[in-house]
């Protein structure tokens, strides 16, 4: 497969980073349980629930120590801040995690937008305009280094303002043809043109993870952006997200909820667990609501 199936899970990036134990446990019951397609993580250098400071497990890291949980499934950030790394080091990161999962690696990334990270680790965040540029030159340098003109000397170089490039190479190569998928988690007018010019996704961004005319609306506009620009919206993916509860009443609900986004047009469904769920949760999770939704989707 050359995307990720149609469910997925991820700790909530509305709630604090558990510790190590915590995390890995997660990952290792939602490997075990066989209900999921992908294990999603967020890009923070810090808890993006308070204005400054918090714990967060940095993501490209966390990914490659993870991966081993969730052998065979896709393992995907949304979204990787442009502002934290340089696009070269990223597409170096990413074709590491490429290869470490067979070629089920998801680089989702956006312009960058929590405050308080930025200016307690003396990264530069920018005016909207400013991020938007950066982040377009930095899908360029992604697209170029994911080419099969990366494989080998002389390599690419592109004129850019921000990333410029002169006979790099990207060595060794992506195990996806292609590279990694890149979805991107543009939301006005700009961002999603963005998505269909270098993207193969689009996540609805974590901050409405229940807000099905949203997903709907958005959804339906990139549908008729791809169209026009020539691509067909079916080899694209649309990424809902359900923040899951643990009461019983909750998964009801939360159910009911991921059923309305596939109706909607998703075609990826984001179960969002709150950290202290632990293992369990994700289990529950797994039988309560993943199962079921795949039953629905005959997967």
């Amino acid at each position: 497969m050359t995307r990720p199936g149609p469910i997925g899970f991820r700790i909530s990036a509305n709630s604090p980073a558990p510790d190590w134990q915590t995390l890995d446990g997660v990952w290792a019951a939602a490997g075990e349980s066989g209900a999921f397609d992908a294990g999603w993580m967020s890009d923070h250098l810090a808890d993006v629930s308070r204005s400054r400071g918090g714990p967060a497990f940095e993501a490209v890291a966390a990914a490659g120590a993870l991966a081993h949980r969730v052998a065979g499934m896709w393992i995907g950030v949304a979204v990787f801040a442009n502002t934290f790394r340089h696009p070269a080091v990223l597409a170096k990161a990413a074709t590491v995690l490429d290869n470490a999962t067979g070629g089920r690696f998801v680089v989702g990334i956006g312009a960058g937008w929590h405050a308080g990270e930025h200016e307690a680790f003396g990264l530069t965040l920018g005016a909207p305009k400013e991020r938007v540029d950066r982040l377009a030159s930095s899908l360029q340098v992604l697209t170029a280094l994911f080419s099969d003109a990366a494989a080998l000397s002389p390599g690419v170089t592109l004129d850019d303002p921000y990333y410029p490039l002169r006979g790099a190479t990207l060595e060794p190569s992506p195990v996806r043809a292609g590279g990694p998928p890149i979805w991107l988690g543009g939301q006005g007018p700009r961002g999603l043109a963005l998505a269909v010019r270098h993207a193969e996704g689009w996540p609805m961004p974590g901050n409405r993870p229940g807000d099905v005319a949203y997903f709907a609306e958005k959804s339906a506009r990139l549908r008729v952006m791809l169209e026009a620009a020539g691509r067909d919206p079916a080899g694209f993916t649309f990424a809902a997200q359900v923040e899951c509860h643990t009461g019983s009443s909750g998964t009801r609900a939360d159910l009911e909820l991921a059923r309305s986004f596939v109706a909607a047009g998703a075609n990826h469904v984001i179960l969002a667990l709150p950290a202290a769920a632990g293992a369990e949760g994700v289990s529950r999770v797994a039988r309560n609501i993943a199962r079921p939704l795949r039953e629905d989707l005959g997967k």
